[in-house]
């Protein structure tokens, strides 16, 4: 398949284009006409799942987590980090094609929601509160319009059963995103069906530009051409043209690279022993703190210092820290590392930054939890900020360690990426800086003594600098011998 060009075929687009615009307009002129035997049987399968669902709460839970996968936060990331990726990566022409491909069905969604105007449904029960108009589903249309652009862009770069793989996935997460907008009472059947049509002509209109968009010229200036392995591809331009780069480049290592782990045995043996040794000291400073002060209260200068920041909040602060909370928490920490962990990737063509990222977060996890569970440390005697906040788990902070585990991560991650002073300062800097003020916020909002982020620090500090050492980079001279055939590959 020629480089820089999507998976499909224009005989492919073609095939997918003229049905799914037929079904799609046949269903906009029913529902714009309010068709007695569509609208009775949009109500009775709204009705049917509302009655099947309502009232189990699991269900319901499972059916808001996955809709999620189709809203805005979980597509941003899709389509965001995979244009930086291109863009890393030199692939202008595909970057603009999921730019363009995203931004046309924000469009689409909006224009023709404002020009039909249906209601969302009515329902006995109703499981959430969207709002907005119901036809067509923003969350389908969007969800196979994300989720397919990636599939073109990089299926060409899959074996044959990753792609088997990444399209069943991609099918099963669109069309359970459509079911859970009708589970959750929020659109019809057909508002769903013509969600997933419409997707679709957009998605074969624009993957069909995009593949007769002349890939010898960018912007006017032609692109320099190079014989490898009998097939034609584009070369690189050291100069300051953006390049479009051959299909290889989307490749998140080269074929051939060097182990992350060479001796994984040795290195869970290694991981093993630190893992220990941080719970050993970690459980005899839990002790040790306990019964510091009088009785089984925590020391006096852990006490004063908790109330005496409950003493100086302001409605300011208590914004800034809601903030922080959740740059801290689960959600902003997962989200960061789906951020960080794939343009790691992309910039340094080698596996282990997500290596390093997995092994740290797992491991201050299990450490974090087996720690709670033995000291079993009460919060601070003070008004809380945070109103779910657990009663117990004070020693240590979880989000202090998790912060410091995942900005340490990327500092170490810019360190083996580049040898720019001012990226390696910046990173650090940062490193210190959100970890801190996470950890006066965990203070601040009443959730931990000054001993609990200490011995966040004692947690995450030797824990990170161990998977850095696991998964520190094997010698330049055996390169060759390792079939390491990237630059990039010695990160």
């Amino acid at each position: 398949m020629p480089e820089g060009r999507t998976a499909t075929r224009p005989a492919t687009g073609v095939a997918m284009l003229l049905p799914a615009a037929t079904g799609f307009v046949l269903l906009l002129f029913l529902v714009r006409g309010e068709w007695g035997p569509l609208r009775r049987t949009d109500q009775a399968v709204a009705d049917g799942l509302n009655d099947a669902v309502a009232g189990h709460a699991l269900a319901v839970r499972v059916l808001r987590v996955i809709t999620e996968l189709g809203g805005s936060p979980a597509l941003a990331w899709v389509t965001s980090v995979g244009v930086v990726w291109l863009l890393l990566r030199r692939q202008v022409r595909a970057a603009l094609y999921v730019v363009v491909a995203a931004v046309g069905a924000w469009i689409l969604i909006s224009v023709v929601k404002a020009l039909v105007g249906r209601l969302r449904p009515v329902v006995d029960e109703p499981l959430a509160a969207p709002s907005g108009l119901s036809f067509p589903s923003g969350h389908a249309l969007s969800s196979l319009v994300s989720y397919g652009v990636v599939l073109l862009v990089f299926l060409p770069v899959m074996r044959r059963t990753a792609r088997r793989a990444a399209t069943t996935v991609a099918v099963v997460v669109v069309v359970l995103v459509g079911f859970t907008r009708m589970a959750l009472g929020v659109h019809y059947l057909s508002d769903v069906v013509a969600g997933w049509l419409l997707g679709a002509v957009w998605l074969a209109v624009s993957a069909v530009a995009f593949r007769h968009w002349s890939g010898d010229r960018l912007f006017g200036h032609p692109l320099p051409r190079s014989a490898r392995g009998g097939e034609v591809e584009r070369a690189r331009v050291p100069a300051g043209l953006p390049v479009l780069g051959s299909a290889a480049e989307l490749r998140p290592v080269p074929e051939r690279h060097r182990p992350v782990l060479p001796r994984p045995l040795v290195a869970a043996a290694e991981l093993t022993v630190v893992w220990l040794l941080t719970l050993g000291t970690l459980y005899g400073l839990g002790m040790l703190v306990e019964g510091a002060g009088a009785g089984s209260e925590p020391p006096g200068w852990d006490r004063s210092v908790v109330h005496h920041l409950v003493d100086v909040r302001t409605p300011w602060l208590n914004d800034v820290a809601s903030a922080l909370r959740l740059l801290g928490g689960t959600l902003g920490i997962t989200a960061a590392v789906a951020v960080v962990g794939p343009l790691a990737v992309a910039v340094t063509r080698s596996w282990r930054p997500f290596a390093l990222l997995a092994l740290a977060l797992v491991g201050q996890v299990t450490l974090f939890l087996v720690t709670v569970a033995l000291v079993a440390r009460d919060r601070p005697d003070v008004p809380h900020l945070s109103p779910d906040l657990p009663p117990t788990a004070s020693f240590p902070s979880g989000h202090v360690t998790a912060t410091l585990a995942l900005t340490a991560c990327t500092a170490i991650i810019v360190f083996r990426a580049t040898g720019h002073t001012g990226w390696r300062v910046t990173s650090v800097v940062l490193a210190a800086v959100i970890t801190t003020a996470v950890a006066v916020e965990r203070t601040y909002e009443g959730a931990h003594y000054p001993t609990d982020v200490l011995a966040s620090l004692l947690l995450a500090g030797p824990w990170t600098a161990a998977c850095w050492w696991i998964t520190r980079p094997a010698p330049r001279a055996g390169a060759a011998a390792q079939g390491d055939t990237s630059p990039a590959g010695h990160r």
